[in-house]
Order: C-alpha cells, then structure tokens, then sequence
C-alpha cells in the first residue's frame, strides 16, 4: 500500500502524521500497530516516537488516535495533539477546534507564537485523577502525593496521577536528575512488576526558578524522549500542588527538545491544564508499504522550513539549562 505522511514534532517529541480524513485510508488495529513499529525504528528511513492517525469524528472536529514505536496504543499525547490540532484547523480553516481522544473531547486553539515563526497550539489535558486504580499502581492507598514508594527507592518522594496516560512523578536534584536512577525505576515500573501492570511514564523535575522547571521523560512505549506532552502538563500541576508554581500562571517547561508552556486550571478541586508549544511539520513523504513482509520504501521527499527555526528556539533553551547546569 502507498501512504502519505507528514513528520512533524512538538519539543523534539517527533510523529508520523497520517491523514484518515482526507484519503481512503482504512486500517484494522493490528495494522496500525505494524505501521507503527515498522515507519516508527529508528533504524529505518524515518522513524519517529509515533504514529498520529487523524481521522473523522461524529461528534468533534477531529480525532485523534496514537499508537507509540512499540505498536502499543497511547490513551493521549499532548504534543502529538498540538500536531493534529494544527493539521484539522488549517485543514478546515479554523483557529478552535475539538479534537477527540481515547478518553475526552479536547479544545484546542492557534496561539500567538512562543517563539518568533514557531507555529504554536495550545491544547486541554484532561481529564486529570489522582486515584491510583486509573494507573492503575497497586499500593494499599486511594492516592500518592509526594510520598515514597520503598520498591523503587529509599530517597525519592513521588506523585501518582492520570492526565489520562499514567505518570510517576519525582521533584528531584540534579544530583539525582544526572544520577542513573531515573532509568533504573522506569526499567522497574515498564517491565513486568507488580506495581504498575501497564506500565507508567517516570518524570524527573527539576525546579530552575518561580514559573520554570526542566522535565526529564521515560515514555512508556518508547523509552527517554525529548519532551512527553502529557508529563510536563502532569509535572507542572505536581508543582503546584507543592506550592513551587501557582495556579493560573504561565509555567515555561523546559526539556531536552526545547520549551513550553502550561497554565493549571482548578475547577472545584478538579484540574485541567493548558499546554501551549510548538507544532513544526519537518517533511511530507509518500512511502511504499508492505506489512506482511515488514518492508517500506521512501517513494519522495520534500523538506518544509520550519524546523531551522525551530532550533533557534530550541538553542535559546539549551542555553538556559546549561546556565542551570543541567
């Protein structure tokens, strides 16, 4: 089969995007997951974390469906959804739209550049729980809240919650944020353990200043990336339920592919949270797909522009965390 896609990123956190709305394009689950593993190595002529199958909603403006390099299927993405809100809405001339996802209709809006010609969405992650059976994590307590968990270390507090991927949270160092112990808890929690039978995303945070921090990400399903959507909207309302960020207020988010920007909404004791960053599509591509024999071939290529434009944005950021010594 011939497939057209576009790789795009938000925060170096980079996707196949596969448009369901305007072609004849129609896949079994099965098949999803095998494109998935096999456009998505890294090894091959594109790779990527993932695959966004955009398609028809009956109730929203789009949907949204995500399968990760490994084949598995994500709940949410936040910055693949900032991909998908930009591809519907100059798809269907819009600056807000709602994007359905495994678990919520979400809004999501064109927003003023963060960054000079940085195409930048803003997108809802919600809806966010506390209680562990949404992870689930098997502890004998409805909730974790900076708190330890004496299987996965001695020193560490961590918070539980679902946005609604799973996240692990720990506020850390930079001595324990340059130490090995992210990679060994997230090793524990996303091989087969009793705590967490479906895995869980482990993030490490690192305050910088009031309204600034540095999250560091172990995606489950693809291993350490350069930014989780999901884990710096989950981080920044971790923070300010530790009073190290408010509510209402811009928190920029740093991490390995750039920046963002998240605001936490509370709504009578349940949250909501904004983020807000870049959507940049890199090439278009049509390829050549044989799933039986697990085989592809790149037919063409054309580059976009935008992504030199991007790194001036991604080098200002790196710039800002080695002032931090991170």
């Amino acid at each position: 089969m011939q497939i057209d896609l576009i790789k795009g990123h938000g925060s170096g956190n980079d996707f196949l995007i596969i448009d369901e709305i305007t072609n004849s394009y129609c896949f079994s689950d099965s098949e999803r997951a095998k494109l998935a593993t096999l456009l998505c190595n890294r090894n091959s002529e594109l790779g990527a974390d993932g695959i966004l199958f955009t398609m028809n909603s009956d109730r929203a403006d789009g949907r949204m469906r995500v399968f990760n390099a490994d084949g598995s299927e994500a709940s949410m993405c936040g910055n693949g959804l900032r991909l998908v809100a930009r591809y519907v809405c100059e798809m269907k001339g819009l600056n807000e739209a709602v994007i359905e996802t495994m678990k919520a209709d979400l809004k999501v809006s064109k927003q003023q550049d963060i960054y000079p010609d940085v195409t930048t969405y803003q997108v809802e992650i919600s809806p966010v729980s506390f209680l562990l059976e949404d992870l689930p994590l098997k502890l004998n307590q409805p909730h974790l809240l900076n708190e330890k968990i004496p299987e996965l270390s001695q020193e560490l507090s961590f918070s539980a919650l679902a946005v609604p991927n799973p996240h692990l949270i720990s506020i850390v160092n930079s001595e324990q944020l340059q130490s090995g112990v992210q990679k060994e808890v997230s090793e524990k929690v996303n091989n087969p353990n009793e705590l967490f039978p479906d895995g869980v995303n482990v993030s490490f945070v690192k305050s910088l200043a009031k309204g600034s921090i540095y999250v560091n990400t172990f995606e489950r399903g693809v291993g350490f990336t350069n930014a989780c959507g999901t884990a710096m909207s989950a981080s920044s309302l971790v923070t300010c339920l530790q009073d190290l960020n408010s509510a209402e207020e811009i928190i920029n988010i740093y991490n390995n592919g750039g920046r963002v920007q998240c605001v936490v909404h509370e709504h009578d004791e349940n949250y909501s949270i904004d983020l807000i960053g870049n959507a940049t599509y890199m090439y278009q591509v049509h390829v050549d797909v044989n799933l039986e024999r697990e085989t592809f071939s790149v037919i063409s290529k054309e580059d976009f522009s935008e992504q030199s434009t991007y790194e001036k944005l991604q080098a200002d950021a790196q710039e800002t965390l080695r002032k931090a010594g991170l």
